[in-house]
């Protein structure tokens, strides 16, 4: 399984804007810099996390965001479940076409199902407090002023 980019880009502002002082207003630019990401993109990034209520937006010429809830209680399962668009994890085409004969057992699908039911037990374990850890290299990263 692979998660689209827009779901990283989502947790990079995460944690970047996470790594910060409550208070603090983190900007898009200073996060596109941080990680050398699109700007255009991340203002999508940040304008759907703002909807999801995970971010706060705050406009004007000392604007900026910062997240709406404490690290500890962003559960990262939570967090990927609202920015991936679907997990289908195996395509079998539309009915009626050559590919519908290729269509797996029972016993596949629950398979399928089972190994995607336990990548998200152990995401929902996790909050964005645990990636906020003490680390030399992120920090360098996080903590990077324009």
């Amino acid at each position: 399984m692979r998660l689209k980019k827009y779901t990283d880009y989502s947790l990079r502002v995460l944690v970047y804007v996470g790594s910060k002082e409550q208070d603090h207003l983190s900007s898009i630019k200073e996060i596109s810099q941080a990680f050398d990401i699109s700007q255009n993109h991340l203002s999508k990034v940040v304008f759907h996390l703002g909807k999801l209520e995970l971010i706060q937006t705050v406009r004007g010429r000392s604007g900026g965001i910062k997240l709406l809830e404490r690290p500890e209680n962003i559960n990262l399962g939570d967090v990927i479940r609202k920015m991936e668009s679907d997990f289908i994890l195996i395509d079998y085409g539309q009915s009626g076409s050559k590919e519908e004969a290729l269509k797996p057992s029972d016993q596949l699908k629950y398979a399928l199902e089972e190994a995607l039911q336990s990548f998200f037990y152990v995401l929902n374990q996790y909050t964005l407090k645990d990636l906020l850890h003490e680390n030399e290299e992120v920090n360098k990263i996080l903590h990077y002023e324009a």
